[in-house]
């Protein structure tokens, strides 16, 4: 994971998680930027439905999220859209940028990276939410660390299942 990003006023770290997927980066992208199937890797996901359908850079879409007895939805628009390089979605609740940034590794395989970038800190909402409801900074974001390495193992399986098919 990252080094903490942390300051007094901020206690928010940005987070990475990268995997080696023995599968091309065109396959992995197919993966990564299909928004409807992210409930099949990412833990705290139940279900995202795009608008229109078609995934693209301005795409927006619609979330729903779980931690244990906890449901809420949220709302994304795609802001980066690279294909076979670099997908990324800010959630509008708490303006977070998630994304995967794929690379190749040199070995026929893709090294994929997964962030939660902060470019414009956390909302006051999602702070709120988070201290009183989620269980706390710390807690929350230990599991969404854990989260990001089940949705990047889950992503991994899928995609090299695929090419020994």
């Amino acid at each position: 994971m990252s080094e903490s990003a942390k300051t007094q006023d901020h206690p928010y770290e940005e987070l990475e998680a990268s995997i080696d997927v023995d599968a091309p980066p065109a396959q992995v992208w197919a993966l990564v930027s299909d928004i409807p199937r992210m409930a099949s890797w990412s833990p705290q996901v139940v279900r995202s439905t795009v608008k229109g359908g078609t995934v693209r850079r301005g795409a927006r879409f619609s979330n729903l999220n779980r931690q244990g007895p906890l449901f809420w939805p949220t709302k994304g628009k795609v802001v980066r859209f690279e294909p076979h390089r670099d997908f990324a979605f800010r959630i509008a609740e708490n303006r977070t940028i998630w994304s995967f940034e794929l690379a190749d590794n040199g070995r026929g395989g893709t090294t994929v990276t997964q962030r939660r970038e902060l470019p414009d800190g956390i909302s006051t909402l999602s702070i709120v939410l988070t201290k009183t409801v989620l269980g706390g900074v710390e807690g929350f974001t230990r599991r969404l660390e854990r989260g990001m390495r089940e949705t990047l193992d889950r992503i991994k399986a899928e995609a090299e299942a695929a090419v020994r098919a």
